[in-house]
């Protein structure tokens, strides 16, 4: 368990991953108020939900986001800047926005006196109930001095990777675009094997055992796909936005993206046809379209 921080912690956001990162922050000791648009049904046990996003930003030092894209981190950004008697100093956003959404939320933010620590997660629900999540961050030395409190109480995995927001994103993009096409990747294979009367069970053991080993084989279909529970907590929507952010940003900076086209492609279709589905689901649609 963390430290209690010498303040209220604030959330915005309580969707899968949002709610259970609030859990975390209760369950280390820290006190937490909380809006979410959807209403106070989403607030988990111990947090005291507020009615709308000023009223955190008076009650809050730090204020921790967890939004669907960088448009709504920014709306929420100019909402806390706008706030007479705000509290916080303080922003942990654990959206994944992409670079140039965190670059011009850290701007928006720094113009008002307001830090902003970029601390996109990895690991899906089941990892933040955990605490297991990897929580990649980037901001300068003091806002991450500041925050780091509230940093271990949100998971026990935390790697800093930059003094400068933006760089963070850039993290957690490059690994979800590995995460996406070793699961498409594995999908595919997958589908091959059982085609010809290979088990899925044997060959996820001979995979786990051998070189084509991933977290795809290791978690995702052994705890989704073989099971048909497939639900991880994170959309084929999700997944084709950061992919969509990836490739706009690799075409920035006009770096190599044909395996990052094609994996893209292959997610747009699948969220196209299932919006909404958890993305383990791309499985048996890889199988159909086989």
């Amino acid at each position: 368990m963390s430290a209690r921080v010498d303040g209220t912690v604030g959330c915005v956001g309580l969707g899968n991953m949002g709610r259970a990162l609030a859990a975390n922050l209760v369950a280390s000791e820290h006190a937490v108020v909380a809006y979410d648009a959807a209403g106070a049904e989403r607030a988990p046990e111990g947090v005291t939900f507020v009615d709308g996003v000023a009223a955190v930003a008076r009650g809050a030092d730090v204020v921790v986001l967890s939004l669907p894209d960088g448009a709504a981190s920014e709306q929420v950004a100019r909402a806390i800047v706008a706030t007479g008697g705000r509290r916080t100093t303080d922003v942990v956003d654990t959206s994944t926005i992409g670079v140039r959404a965190a670059e011009r939320v850290s701007a928006l933010l720094a113009d008002d006196g307001v830090a902003y620590v970029d601390a996109p997660v990895s690991g899906g629900v089941a990892g933040a109930r955990a605490r297991t999540l990897t929580v990649m961050y980037a901001g300068c030395d003091d806002a991450c001095a500041r925050v780091e409190p509230v940093l271990a109480g949100l998971s026990d995995r935390r790697r800093r990777v930059g003094d400068r927001p933006g760089l963070a994103q850039a993290m957690k993009l490059a690994n979800n675009f590995l995460s996406a096409t070793a699961l498409a990747a594995t999908s595919e294979a997958v589908a091959f094997g059982t085609s010809v009367g290979l088990d899925m069970a044997t060959m996820l053991d001979v995979l786990n055992d051998a070189s084509g080993r991933s977290a795809a084989t290791e978690d995702k279909f052994p705890n989704h796909v073989l099971t048909g529970r497939y639900a991880s907590g994170f959309t084929s929507t999700l997944m084709a936005k950061d992919l969509a952010l990836y490739l706009g940003a690799v075409a920035e900076r006009a770096g190599p993206s044909s395996l990052g086209t094609a994996t893209a492609s292959v997610w747009e279709q699948f969220a196209a046809a299932e919006p909404g589905a958890d993305f383990t689901r791309i499985y048996p649609f890889v199988s159909r379209e086989s």
